[in-house]
């Protein structure tokens, strides 16, 4: 059955469920991860001795009109390497809200 739901202002009916996933964007290895840095001395810091080498990332949390997992995943990888990840320097993985990793 269909859902009314708003974007923005206006409110609009899709015949479709949503499928929610994530987007894992990192820095590929050799790749130099000032951030990472910072986070690891702010961290040594405040104590934790323990703490190796830091890499940061970004998270993005998206949801999809479809029923299909399947198409889920597609789209959020062609999404990941046409816009989400910088292709040179990042690597992406997906997740799928059932907590299957890809």
């Amino acid at each position: 059955m269909g859902k009314i739901f708003r974007v923005g202002k206006e409110a609009r009916f899709s015949y479709y469920e949503r499928v929610k996933g994530k987007v894992f964007v990192k820095k590929k290895a050799g790749v130099l991860d000032p951030e990472g840095a910072t986070i690891q001395k702010a961290l040594l810091n405040l104590g934790y001795r323990e703490v190796g080498a830091v890499r940061s990332g970004r998270v993005f949390e998206l949801e999809l009109e479809t029923e299909n997992p399947k198409e889920a995943e597609e789209k959020l990888r062609e999404m990941a390497r046409r816009l989400l990840a910088n292709p040179v320097i990042e690597e992406f993985r997906v997740e799928l809200e059932d907590g299957v990793k890809n």
